[in-house]
C-alpha cells in the first residue's frame, strides 16, 4: 500500500494550493480518506476527511469553508484544495487511508510520506 502526496510549496497568503494523494495498492472506495497537517512542535491533526462511497465530508473548524477535500475513486486520487491561505496553515500535509475488516474488526490505517506547504509573503 502506498500513499504519495503532492501539490505543496510556497504561496502568499490568500493564495490556493491543490494536494492530490494517490493512493495504489487498496481498494480505494473501500477507505475513508483524511487529510492531516503537522506545525513544528505541534501534533498531527486531523483536517478534513470523506468517507469511501457516499462521499460524506467533515471538516475541522480551523478549514472549513476554505479547505475542500474531494476523491476520484476511479483514479484513486484524493484531493485537497485549499483557499485563501493563511501563515498559520504552514505545515506538513499528511494524506491518510483508514478502513476497518468487517469480519475480524481489524482497523488498517495507511499514511503518506507527507508535502510541505508555506504560506509567507
Amino acid at each position: 500500500v502506498q500513499l504519495v502526496e503532492s501539490g505543496g510549496g510556497l504561496v502568499q497568503p490568500g493564495g490556493s494550493l491543490r494536494l492530490s494523494c494517490a493512493a495504489s495498492g487498496v481498494t480505494f472506495s473501500n477507505y475513508d480518506m483524511s487529510w492531516y497537517r503537522q506545525a513544528p512542535g505541534m501534533e498531527r491533526w486531523s483536517l478534513a476527511s470523506i468517507i469511501g462511497a457516499p462521499g460524506l465530508t467533515n471538516y475541522d473548524d480551523s478549514v472549513k469553508g476554505r479547505f475542500t477535500i474531494s476523491r476520484d475513486n476511479a483514479k484513486n486520487m484524493v484531493y485537497l484544495q485549499m483557499n485563501n491561505l493563511k501563515p498559520e496553515d504552514t505545515a506538513v500535509y499528511y494524506c491518510r487511508a483508514k478502513t476497518i475488516d468487517i469480519e475480524t474488526m481489524h482497523e488498517y490505517e495507511y499514511w503518506g510520506q507527507g508535502t510541505q506547504v508555506i504560506v509567507s509573503s
